[in-house]
């Protein structure tokens, strides 16, 4: 793996303009902004105590991020890269996924999600759901919201038309990261407490297979070609799993405590967060190896691109 410096560039032909990636830097209360297309860190912006979660609305105008520490949401314009709003939430929140009406704001210390509307930046509801729900993510078509229960090894389903939970999926043990597949049909979440990915058919609503990853497995994210990188927090490694044939993953490593991942929306790039290096990996799919690392702020966490 090589670092390089952060005006190297990756081939800017590979992106659409104006692709970004947000990264939640915990440790230094604040958010890097890193330029898919210039390769470099563009931006830093502060926000709240303890930044943990980050989120970006559909069309990529808007992103969140939850501040944990501070009981509070923070509202980035992605043109200007500026706070426009701070909101009160629930008790420690940290996971936060967006549609095009809502954000969702997964309240580890209430077992509840708070609903934003996306236009006033204003709570329009409380949703109970399972003991420490960790990580929220919107379903493709934007009609189911999946929340991860850390303490009940379960997944809340959410129907977003009625804002209300409509069903639980049993999962592993300590669920955390979740991502859908490119067309719905099947979710992917990562069990930090027994070092697997369940595989969930969204029709159903039930688990359909169990991958063995790395050690304590936290951040998941699927490309468009359905290929999962999920960030081993405990192993500084990424497991990449080339569904459906599970028994084709394949590791890499990366830096010290992966816990993040994104991925890019047109196949090219995943972005994971290494929260003990103070970096964020940059992983080519083509190889699912490493190509750059970026410093970034302390203790990143979480991940998330626009576009």
């Amino acid at each position: 793996m090589v670092t390089i410096a952060l005006t190297a560039q990756l081939p800017a032909a590979a992106y659409p303009p104006q692709v970004l990636v947000f990264v939640a830097n915990t440790g230094s209360d604040n958010v890097t902004v890193y330029d898919t297309r210039l390769g470099e860190v563009i931006a830093t912006v502060g926000v709240g105590d303890g930044p943990v979660g980050v989120g970006a609305t559909p069309d990529g105008d808007r992103v969140y991020v939850t501040n944990e520490q501070s009981d509070s949401v923070s509202v980035l314009d992605t043109r200007t890269q500026l706070v426009i709003a701070t909101t009160p939430v629930g008790d420690k929140p940290f996971g936060v996924a967006a549609t095009d009406t809502y954000a969702y704001v997964a309240n580890f210390g209430s077992d509840s999600v708070t609903v934003l509307d996306i236009t006033t930046q204003k709570p329009v509801g409380e949703i109970p759901v399972g003991r420490f729900p960790h990580t929220p993510i919107v379903s493709p078509d934007g009609s189911r919201v999946y929340v991860t229960n850390n303490g009940a090894g379960s997944v809340t389903v959410i129907d977003t038309r009625i804002n209300k939970p409509i069903g639980t999926i049993p999962v592993g043990r300590f669920p955390a990261g979740i991502a859908a597949g490119p067309r719905g049909d099947r979710l992917f979440v990562a069990n930090t407490g027994d070092d697997t990915v369940t595989v969930v058919g969204t029709t159903t609503g039930r688990p359909i297979g169990t991958i063995p990853v790395g050690d304590a497995p936290m951040g998941l994210s699927v490309t468009p070609r359905e290929v999962v990188y999920v960030a081993n927090a405990g192993a500084d490694t990424i497991s990449v799993i080339n569904f459906p044939s599970a028994s084709n993953t394949t590791t890499a490593a990366v830096n010290r405590r992966p816990e993040g991942a994104a991925a890019a929306p047109d196949n090219s790039f995943v972005y994971i967060t290494n929260t003990a290096s103070n970096t964020m990996s940059v992983i080519d799919t083509a190889t699912s190896k490493p190509v750059l690392t970026v410093p970034v702020g302390q203790q990143p966490e979480g991940v998330t691109v626009t576009g």
